[in-house]
């Protein structure tokens, strides 16, 4: 996973260019419709903030967020954001070691990181989720051939991997994993899972 961090600490100034894919703004319109009620009044715990491209979306309807992040680099970006609400506050955090985040939530919210957990990990992630909050709302990419990066290799337990390049001409191997509405809902279980699918994303509501 450390090549992962890397990979996102060095996109940090440029990452934030995926949004402007024309043909995913459709699904994009209609997750910030469909986000925003699953936080209303409530304490967010969201996890992989990134640049805050997506606290943006949940803080004007949410309580409060403490987004957290690995890297400092995107958490410098999420801070320079404007939000809606002043309950926004930022904590450097790692996603697989939740119980070291302080306070009590509501949600746990994760905007396109459950794709980089790796196949054995999934469960026990997902577990750690759900310790966290009594609901878990994850979005994520569907794979759509001709928008997103060729699937590069893929291992014996299952997880796909992309070569991505930045701008600079460097590369990284980046897991990345596109799983079915059946092998989520498994890695999840038991808990109950309600799943939208849209055309380059999908959205998951978890409660445990």
């Amino acid at each position: 996973m450390s090549e992962l961090a890397d990979y996102y600490r060095d996109r940090a100034a440029e990452y934030d260019a995926v949004y402007d894919k024309p043909e995913r703004q459709q699904d994009l319109a209609t997750l910030k419709e469909l986000l925003p009620p699953l936080v209303a009044g409530k304490r967010v715990l969201e996890i992989a903030a990134g640049t805050g491209y997506w606290t943006q979306v949940l803080a004007g309807s949410a309580q409060s967020i403490v987004a957290t992040d690995l890297n400092d680099e995107t958490l410098a970006i999420a801070r320079s954001r404007s939000y809606s609400s002043e309950a926004v506050s930022f904590q450097a955090a790692d996603a697989y070691r939740l119980d070291e985040i302080a306070g009590e939530y509501d949600v746990v919210f994760a905007g396109f990181f459950w794709s980089h957990v790796l196949r054995q990990d999934a469960a026990r992630f997902a577990q750690s989720l759900v310790r966290r909050a009594e609901r878990v709302v994850l979005v994520d990419n569907k794979y759509v051939a001709g928008s997103n990066y060729p699937i590069s290799r893929t291992t014996a337990d299952g997880d796909t991997y992309q070569t991505r390049r930045l701008e600079d001409g460097r590369t990284y191997d980046v897991l990345k994993n596109f799983p079915t509405t059946e092998q989520f809902t498994a890695d999840v279980a038991p808990a109950d899972v309600t799943w939208t699918d849209l055309t380059y994303f999908w959205l998951a509501t978890v409660t445990g």
